[in-house]
């Protein structure tokens, strides 16, 4: 099998971390941001992460490609989420000041979907439409946006670990541990202990790497 990703992409990390989990036999394909075609080619819309099945069809929706790989041994193990509200009202606060906040950086790091001009001003042109600002002007707001996402990340005093309840995994940290993760490229957010190991004891299950090495 064939997962077709960006590696910033919170939809394709909710695929790729199930396949780490279960130690999955699929080789994982690093699509150019801006080739929209490759895209639409294979699922006719443009979409990512693609999942290339056994049996050469490809489908698309992150949920939907976690599922499919759990259960592909015929063994599922990633148990239901009980906390997905909680979850969304998170993050719609919180994605506020993390997209203006990661949306610059990621043209400041090494990544494998921006790996030619074309790429990145296709994601430069999107995004900052997006968050209604230039990357530059977001990048400069960095000192406020990370003092209000630390704010929020104090707030997520309700996570349980992993590690307490036997290093299994839910779909409410399929949905949340991408977004946390992607966070880890911002330098200068404070982590409360409870998600700092949270973020640590997931990337260790799904080989998930943090960019806590290349934060700006």
């Amino acid at each position: 099998m064939k997962l077709f990703v960006f590696d910033h992409c919170p939809y394709c990390v909710k695929a790729m971390m199930v396949a780490g989990l279960k130690k999955m036999d699929v080789e994982t394909v690093y699509l150019q941001n801006h080739d929209i075609d490759a895209r639409i080619e294979k699922v006719g819309a443009n979409l990512v992460p693609i999942l290339q099945k056994p049996d050469g069809g490809y489908m698309a929706e992150s949920l939907d490609i976690a599922a499919f790989l759990d259960a592909h041994d015929g063994s599922p193990v990633v148990q239901q989420g009980e906390l997905s509200q909680r979850i969304a009202a998170w993050m719609e606060v919180a994605g506020y000041y993390g997209s203006r906040l990661i949306y610059p950086r990621w043209m400041m790091i090494e990544l494998p979907e921006f790996q030619c001009e074309e790429a990145k001003a296709w994601f430069i042109e999107k995004k900052s439409a997006m968050i209604d600002m230039t990357f530059e002007e977001a990048f400069a707001n960095s000192e406020e946006y990370i003092a209000k996402l630390n704010v929020e990340l104090l707030k997520l005093d309700w996570l349980v670990l992993p590690s307490q309840r036997g290093n299994t995994l839910s779909y409410d940290d399929i949905n949340l541990f991408p977004f946390l993760r992607n966070y880890t490229v911002v330098k200068g957010l404070r982590y409360p202990g409870i998600v700092r190991q949270y973020l640590d004891e997931i990337s260790a299950l799904t080989g998930v790497k943090l960019y806590d090495a290349v934060a700006v």
